[in-house]
């Protein structure tokens, strides 16, 4: 059954266009990736298909009595209103119930006329049947069970002005959850989730009942969800059957069979306009000229105009262009830890750390959020001392940190300034190295506080490759980063001649990237050989044993 379509869709923002002419088709229960670059207008075409935006052009339907629920990435809310409050909000419906049923007890504790008592019971009954049919006595468990999963139980009793934009998110998902609408509209829900949340998250939408759209750069994430994938990608939409993988795979296919399409119509078109050619020729050589040659010309020329010409297929669209390399290696021993320990006031960081990290090896660090891999890469640059163990660096380093927040940049600057003030050289030089980025033309003249944060993680990412370090230091490196970036950034990182330790909760990343995995957890820091398949893996044989 078809819950929603668009049909002949445009939508247009000033003088942009997203898409024109868009149409599709969203079946019940289906479970939809909706990927493609950054500005192609993903979270716009969520907006359509909520209801929050009308077609410039075009039609947009839904089912009859659809519920949705669109994931916003900042809810607004009361800054006075408590958590608990918020995703109380998400039932209601049963609240009410649990109204009209309060009201009707007192009435009924009242000893009501005769005449009423009856339809007063008979009402009440069916408001009780309906309450406990929709789980009306389970909010409370239900709101307990996604605050847990999601990490955000410590954040019940607080007030939402006291919290930051990524727990404002996560408290937006968890509410959203526990609607639990016909049709749901996620928007990078990942953002923001350590990987035991996104994990839970993954479970939680594989038992869904309902139909879901989500638009992520998670590309294990969307492995574990989706069975159809769609891409928007220069105003069209494309579908796929099967995960990301299988789109992978799909659209290498399609591509080299619309290319082979392609290139056999060009040379019958070429085969034509030589044979009409070579008729005319003929025809005009002939005295006096020869009107059949002429006539047979003039309809192969209408039959080459009615020729529908196909499109060339993009087969290396524009992405960044990224060439780690670096000036000098360092010693064979980058990183020693020792017994290392952290405290902040009477909470215990972790303790005991000991880590060991050689030239050349890819190390990453994992754990939930707030168990302190920010901290740790902090006390390996000396950013911040350990309060108690051995912290030792090896000869020779250069390290270039990469954190999530993008914070070394300078907001008030150009992107060229900034640029040119990390990277030295002349102003031609750096335009054409910024363009590698995606930086266009007056693209370079825009204030590093007006770029999304795609566009600013890219300025440090250039930053980064012309300062030629020899130890790498990445904080989330891929967040903000759309597909065709991480992929780019991957096989940079892949044929990098020096170190790399990275924090991430990029599955995809990890697994790619990094054979050894220092997971942090209970306030203590665990070496595995491995990616982070594997060490997931050992620890969930050791949990069974």
């Amino acid at each position: 059954m078809i819950i929603c379509s668009l049909q002949s869709v445009t939508l247009t923002y000033g003088a942009d266009t997203l898409f024109n002419d868009l149409s599709c088709e969203i079946k019940q229960g289906e479970r939809i990736g909706l990927i493609g670059r950054n500005g192609e207008g993903k979270t716009s075409l969520l907006k359509l298909m909520a209801g929050h935006i009308p077609p410039g052009q075009g039609l947009v339907t839904w089912k009859k009595g659809l519920s949705i629920g669109f994931l916003e990435q900042m809810p607004d809310v009361e800054a006075h209103r408590d958590v608990r409050a918020v995703l109380l909000d998400a039932f209601q419906g049963l609240l009410n119930i649990k109204q009209q049923m309060a009201a009707l007890e007192r009435r009924l504790a009242q000893v009501p006329a005769p005449s009423t008592l009856d339809a007063d019971l008979q009402k009440y009954g069916l408001l009780l049947e309906r309450f406990q049919q929709k789980g009306g006595y389970e909010i409370e468990a239900k709101i307990e069970r996604v605050a847990t999963g999601l990490h955000i139980a410590p954040l019940l009793e607080k007030k939402w002005g006291q919290l930051s934009g990524g727990e404002r998110t996560k408290v937006g998902l968890a509410k959203l959850l526990l609607k639990e609408p016909d049709f749901l509209l996620l928007d990078e829900p990942t953002n923001h989730l350590d990987v035991p949340a996104i994990e839970w998250l993954t479970d939680f939408l594989n038992r869904y009942h309902g139909t879901m759209i989500i638009v992520s750069h998670d590309r294990y994430f969307l492995d574990e969800v989706a069975t159809k994938i769609f891409e928007l990608e220069q105003g069209a939409l494309q579908v796929y059957h099967g995960n990301y993988t299988r789109y992978v795979q799909e659209k290498e296919e399609r591509i080299l069979r619309e290319f082979q399409q392609y290139q056999d119509q060009q040379k019958k078109i070429k085969k034509m306009k030589e044979t009409i050619k070579r008729l005319k020729e003929w025809a005009n050589r002939a005295n006096p000229p020869n009107a059949g040659m002429h006539r047979r010309a003039k309809s192969m020329e209408k039959a080459l105009a009615r020729i529908e010409v196909l499109k060339k297929p993009i087969m290396d669209p524009k992405k960044i262009r990224l060439d780690f390399s670096m000036d000098g290696r360092s010693g064979k021993d980058v990183v020693v830890l020792e017994d290392v320990s952290k405290r902040f006031g009477d909470r215990e960081l972790f303790s005991d750390v000991n880590m060991h990290v050689r030239f050349r090896e890819r190390v990453a660090i994992v754990g939930a959020n707030g168990s302190g891999k920010t901290t740790l890469l902090n006390i390996i640059m000396g950013a911040e001392a350990a309060d108690g163990g051995r912290v030792a660096l090896g000869s020779g380093l250069s390290i270039g940190y990469l954190s999530q927040h993008t914070a070394e940049l300078d907001p008030e600057r150009t992107v060229l300034e900034e640029f040119r003030d990390k990277v030295p050289m002349a102003e031609g030089d750096a335009r054409m190295t910024l363009a590698r980025f995606l930086f266009y033309g007056n693209a370079v003249f825009r204030k590093v506080k007006d770029l999304s944060g795609g566009e600013r993680m890219r300025l440090r990412l250039a930053q980064l490759v012309h300062q030629r370090h020899n130890l790498l230091i990445l904080d989330e490196p891929t967040n903000h980063l759309d597909i065709d970036s991480r992929e780019a950034f991957e096989e940079a990182l892949m044929e990098y001649p020096g170190t790399v330790i990275a924090v991430s909760h990029d599955r995809y990343f990890l697994d790619r990237l990094f054979d050894i995995t220092y997971w942090i957890a209970h306030r203590r820091c665990t070496r595995y050989e491995g990616n982070y398949t594997v060490a997931r893996e050992k620890r969930r044989h050791l949990t069974e044993k």
